[in-house]
């Protein structure tokens, strides 16, 4: 609008005189400024107005008197004269014909037909024939801009071009407007003095004139507005005018560039306010320029990132034109770049001495106050190029090179400063054009290379550039474009397209000039390791650097050796745990083990020895799950990330065991001494405590000791764990005070001494020690460990080994191995004669059964039997993990030396058989290990005697598995026993005696065991277990319901013994679990019975029937279905006995009729009244008849059973 030049717009003080109605600013005014204002002001003075305060009197008095001296109030008055309502009829009257007639310029009822032209006519006319023609005039533009569709059209109005009458227009259109505001919408009138000619102007007095609309007619504005304003000339104009309306009012230029973002209209508009945006006091950081256009492409908002982006595009493809709001974007960028770019030498110079070409290059430093700005100006122009496609002239890209190779001070700022300039190399290497500019490049990357150690020393940074150097030569030499590319957008802050063959000659220049692989390697080593590493430190580290090299391979190429830098490197960590060290480990690891090419298998790293471990390990709580409680030198981090280290390496040592083999190499494995000195649970224990700040260094150690260690992970000890560091533990640490009643080791190494006589006194020091925490109980492990054998006298207190057991629990949870093998120890038999064994670590997980050698005592105290059952099941889990660890360490080795050995013989197969077989052999031993622990703990089930009169039963040897484990052993005798294991005997049985309560701590046990491992209950129910003990087991071990699973199988065995014992397992599940599979299990125990009647002989079918015919009671008892067959089988068993005693003197027929009798009217065979049967009295005498023979014992045992089953379904009934 470059037609309203020359005319006098609204001073911003003018504007906000009006907008406060200062009276006194108004009075300030010049005439020209007063004239523009005149509308307003006219009607303020004659409108009644609504504020009827004193003050306001006053300022209305001084605004008439202001008026009195303008000679063109006088016009506005007779304007204001007119009657407005007859105006709007007549003008709505108007709107109605010109919508009937199309909208075409015919007749017109505001205007009758002019006889001049409108400019002569406005001239001549009275004030009241003016009003109508100027609204005639914009109802018609109006009505235009309402039927364009957003096709920008400029009116040419006579009315609103001529210059002399300019300001009665303007007065009139004010006028009318004010008065007319439902006819005319000052948002609908903003937007029709777009379309004419000087409409910046008339719209600047009219918003003016009505201060409080201002915000509303530039929202209108915005949203009626382009999205792009550059690219067409109604698009131009709306950013005029609105630039023209903040000029205005420059107080609310800001906010309307809120509102331009905010709709994504008019961008140009946005950049305009920008560059006549002001502000009261100038930061010398970043320009408005800069913070504003760096804010829309670096932004969250995808939505306006496009927009803007856009705006770039579009605009560079127009001729470069001085007035494009694009183009003084740039104009003010480039000075602002130019205004920084150094002046004067750098004042660092690191070597005085040396006069290098370097020296004298040129180079100059950057001012402190300017590098914050500097890297501004980079991101800005990074964003304008690789966002939204700017392409920089030759002297944009000139002046950048010049200020991305200047040389910062040595601050955190400068360091920033040089890691962006080279991304920004690396993103844009088009900037370097000639091969003056590329040696310019060159020599700045020597500069980056010598100063990097000087600058971190220098502004106290951890991550420098050196460290991204590094890192991007490591990258070029394995040819990893993506990831340099990543890294480059990662230091920028913001996602560019840059093609990876955009990058070949930078690639040419580091990998040949400046970096080769072996200066990379070599220079990798010396660079310091970060102190204090954590997830805090960010940026590019020298952890990144080494980390790259090792996955290249690099080091084992070279002979570079990494091994000490990594260990420096984990010994300075902290929390947070910093992402990159994991992967360091794992790679790390790789690099151990597995060579860099197979023409050089010995191309490999350095492992960590097992002394810098220990070093580690030195003085930590705990150390070695058993020292004194000492700190230790070493974070947390570190020992737990040195712990990850080496489950990690066992772990990848057994799984790259067949590709060693291949190669002959068999690298060493950490020895179990070193394992057993390394606090494992307690360093676990600290991490789950410490999980948010380790990321996954928690899981991982899990996943790992769950392989290698699993009985360090046994659900029973994390329960325990809640137990122990739950809140009511922390409430009654609390109560503990802080130096009071310390007891010393040798205090309760005393106190244990003499027990029972110093029972109190110990119980107050146990209590004592229930207060504190697991690591301050640590030094008294050995005490109570090693006096465990004191308490198995007969008159200990029952609360001073429940206490006890308390505290080992608490123990266990920070020092498990090593407190295991303390126990062991001390409960080994005290027996004089025999010279006790002291065991370590390996012996019980070789032997885990070495548990249960233990003092007989142990196994009537339950409170000790708790732990010794603890500790047995955690062994069984080492010595599976054992035994998989060595089948793997040894079996492919072996694997290989047999297959070198047989290669003359062209036996395929061969190589194959002994892995197969070692992996049989160890299932076997862990099958005869799970079964002998389990044979042994039924056996201690048994109530004890005196006297051994008899054999084990079924299943059971002469001399018993425990008394074999045992140096003194103890005599079972079966039927005391059977008596016993149902609370009989023993004097303090019952449901409350010690036995009752081992045996439930067994049973425990044992139904854990057979959940982890079916297969352990069938084979110790094939082996068979004393009969007594079958109603303890069915009746206390939930699982052992699974046996109904393979009771037909045991039902087939070829021995007589494993047949009766699954016959009577199978009477007690029936009875505890009456389910349709027992059924069908039972019917067909009663058919394998009757076929055997047929085929066994006279003595076995006596050995056979006399223990299972009992159990035919409890088939019918738990299924009354089974009763006839159950009857069939009885009389058939009855008619074979019969005729073989048939010859004898002794009539047996009346048995068989009895036999019958009972089959067919059982109903009839009790006395009413009582459970006494009619038969039982002849039955008894029978039976002293019948003396020794077995036939006739089994014919009467027939009978009784007969009367065993109906007694109990009459009573059923």
């Amino acid at each position: 609008m470059s037609e309203s030049a020359g005319l006098q717009f609204v001073s911003p003080y003018a504007f906000e005189a009006m907008q406060k109605v200062d009276v006194v600013r108004l009075a300030a005014l010049s005439d020209p400024e007063l004239r523009l204002l005149l509308p307003c002001l006219v009607r303020m003075a004659l409108c009644a107005p609504a504020d009827q305060s004193q003050s306001w009197a006053q300022d209305k008095k001084l605004i008439l008197r202001l008026l009195s001296g303008v000679e063109a109030v006088n016009s506005i008055v007779a304007l204001l004269s007119v009657d407005f309502h007859a105006l709007e009829q007549d003008a709505r009257k108007e709107q109605q014909l010109r919508h009937k007639a199309g909208g075409s310029n015919g007749e017109s009822i505001l205007v009758s037909q002019l006889q001049h032209g409108l400019t002569l006519e406005f001239e001549h006319s009275d004030p009241l024939r003016r009003l109508r023609l100027a609204l005639s005039e914009l109802l018609a533009i109006m009505n235009k801009v309402a039927d364009s569709n957003g096709e920008w059209f400029l009116k040419s109005s006579e009315l609103f071009e001529s210059p002399v009458y300019l300001e009665e227009v303007a007065d009139v259109l004010c006028i009318l407007q004010a008065e007319l505001p439902s006819l005319l919408p000052i948002i609908d009138v903003a937007e029709a003095l777009l379309h004419v000619r000087n409409g910046d102007w008339f719209l600047c007095l009219l918003v003016a004139n009505v201060p409080d609309s201002f915000n509303e007619v530039c929202r209108g504005l915005i949203k009626n507005g382009e999205r792009q304003d550059e690219e067409s000339m109604g698009g131009r104009r709306r950013t005029e005018a609105l630039r023209q309306l903040c000029q205005m009012n420059p107080s609310q230029a800001l906010n309307i560039r809120a509102m331009v973002v905010e709709e994504c209209h008019l961008p140009g508009l946005g950049v305009a306010l920008t560059l006549d945006y002001k502000p009261d006091t100038a930061d010398d950081a970043v320009s408005p320029l800069v913070s504003y256009v760096s804010g829309l492409l670096l932004g969250t908002n995808g939505k306006v990132r496009t927009w803007f982006s856009m705006f770039i595009r579009n605009g560079q493809q127009r001729k470069r034109e001085s007035s494009s709001v694009l183009w003084q974007m740039r104009r003010q960028l480039l000075l602002e770049l130019v205004a920084i770019l150094p002046r004067s030498r750098s004042t660092h110079e690191p070597n005085d001495s040396v006069e290098d070409a370097e020296s004298s290059s040129g180079y100059s430093g950057l001012r402190e106050e300017h590098v914050v700005k500097a890297s501004a100006l980079l991101r800005l122009y990074c964003a304008l190029m690789g966002i939204a496609g700017l392409r920089p002239t030759d002297e944009e890209a000139e002046q950048l090179l010049q200020l991305m190779t200047s040389r910062p001070p040595a601050t955190p700022a400068g360091v920033r400063f040089v890691s962006l300039s080279f991304c920004k190399l690396l993103a844009f290497p088009t900037l370097v054009s000639t091969p003056e500019q590329e040696q310019l490049m060159v020599m700045w990357l020597s500069w980056m290379i010598k100063e990097e150690e000087y600058f971190e020393s220098a502004a106290g940074v951890a991550a420098s550039f050196g460290e991204m150097l590094l890192l991007v030569a490591m990258y070029f030499h394995s040819n990893q474009l993506s990831a340099i590319i990543e890294l480059v957008c990662s230091t920028l802050g913001m996602k560019i397209a840059i093609k990876p063959s955009s990058l070949s000659k930078m690639k040419t220049i580091f990998t040949q000039e400046i970096f080769t692989e072996q200066v990379v390697t070599a220079h990798a080593v010396r660079v310091a390791v970060t102190n204090n590493l954590s997830a805090n430190i960010t940026g590019f580290l020298p952890i990144h650097c080494i980390y790259q090299l090792l996955r290249s391979r690099a080091f084992t190429k070279h002979k570079v050796s990494i091994k000490d830098w990594i260990y420096r490197q984990l010994c300075e960590t902290s929390t947070p745990l910093h992402t990159q060290l994991l992967p360091l480990i794992d790679v790390y690891i790789n690099s151990i083990l597995t060579p860099a090419s197979k023409a050089n298998p010995e191309a490999t790293n350095q492992p960590i020895t097992e002394q810098e471990i220990l070093t580690v390990y030195q003085g930590s709580t705990a150390g070695g799950e058993g020292g004194r409680a000492v700190r230790s030198r070493y974070s947390i981090t570190t020992q737990l990330l040195i712990l990850y280290y080496i489950l990690s390496y066992e772990e990848a040592l057994l799984s790259n065991t067949k590709q060693l083999a291949l190669m002959q190499r068999k690298p060493k494995s950490y020895s179990a001494i070193l394992m057993d000195q390394i606090p494992i649970k307690y360093l676990i224990t600290q991490a789950q405590g410490l999980q948010q700040e380790l990321g996954g260094l928690h899981s991982a150690l899990l996943r790992l000791l769950a392989t290698n260690y699993p009985h360090l992970c046994m659900v029973e000890d994390w329960v325990c764990e809640e137990e122990v560091t739950g809140t009511l533990p922390l409430l009654r640490r609390m109560l503990l005070t802080s130096n009071t009643c310390r007891y010393s080791q040798t205090q309760l190494h005393d106190a244990f001494q003499k027990v029972p006589s110093s029972g109190p006194r110990l119980m107050r020091m146990l209590d004592h020690l229930t207060l504190l925490s697991a690591g301050d109980l640590i030094p008294y492990a050995e005490a109570l460990t090693g006096s465990m054998g004191l308490l198995l006298g007969p008159s200990v207190p029952r609360r001073i080994p429940q206490t006890l057991n308390k505290l080992w629990m608490v123990l266990n949870t920070v020092m498990p191995r090593r407190l295991w093998v303390m126990t062991v120890n001390a409960l080994q038999p005290s027996v004089k004669m025999l010279r006790q064994q002291r065991y370590i670590q390996n012996d019980l997980m070789v032997d885990p059964l070495i548990v249960l050698r233990c003092d007989q005592r142990v196994y009537r105290c339950p409170p000790l039997m708790d732990i010794v059952l603890h500790m047995l099941n955690g062994y069984l889990l080492a010595s599976k993990a054992y035994l998989n660890s060595h089948l793997k360490e040894t079996a492919d080795f072996d694997r290989q030396s047999q297959t070198i050995s047989n290669l003359g013989l062209g036996q395929a197969g061969q190589p194959d058989t002994p892995e197969v077989t070692r992996e049989e052999l160890k299932n076997a031993l862990l099958a005869a290990q799970d079964s002998a622990a389990v044979q042994i703990l039924l056996e201690v089930c048994l109530p004890t005697s005196e006297v051994q009169t008899g054999p084990l039963g079924a299943g059971g040897d002469a001399e018993s598995l425990l008394q074999s484990m045992r140096a003194a052993p103890g005599p079972i005798k079966q039927e005391e026993g059977a008596r016993r294991a149902e609370g009989e005997g023993e004097p303090d049985g019952g449901l409350l005696s010690d036995l009752r309560e081992v045996q439930c701590l067994i049973c425990c046990l044992l139904h854990q065991m057979f959940i982890a491992d079916p297969n352990i209950a069938k084979l110790v129910h094939f082996q068979g277990y004393p009969q007594a003990l079958l109603p303890l087991t069915v009746a206390g071990i939930p699982s052992i319901h699974i046996c109904l699973d393979f009771i037909p199988e045991l039902l087939a065995q070829p021995q007589l013994e494993k047949q009766i014992f699954a016959i009577q397992l199978l009477s007690h599940l029936c009875t505890q679990y009456a389910l349709p599979k027992s059924l069908s299990v039972a019917r067909l125990a009663v058919s394998v019975m009757a076929t055997l009647l047929t085929v066994l002989t006279r003595a076995k079918r006596f050995s056979f029937f006399m223990p299972t015919l009992p159990c035919l009671v409890a088939f019918c008892q738990a299924f009354p279905p089974l009763y006839d067959d159950v009857a069939t089988l009885l009389v058939q068993v009855g008619q074979v006995c019969a005729s073989d005693v048939s010859t004898k003197t002794r009539d047996i027929d009346p048995l068989i009729t009895r036999l019958q009798y009972l089959k067919e009217k059982p109903q009839e065979v009790l006395v009413p009244g009582g459970d006494k049967s009619k038969l039982s009295l002849p039955q008894r005498a029978a039976e002293d008849l019948g003396g020794a023979d077995p036939d006739v014992q089994l014919c009467y045992r027939i009978e009784a059973t007969f009367m065993d089953i109906i007694s109990t379904s009459q009573h059923g009934l």
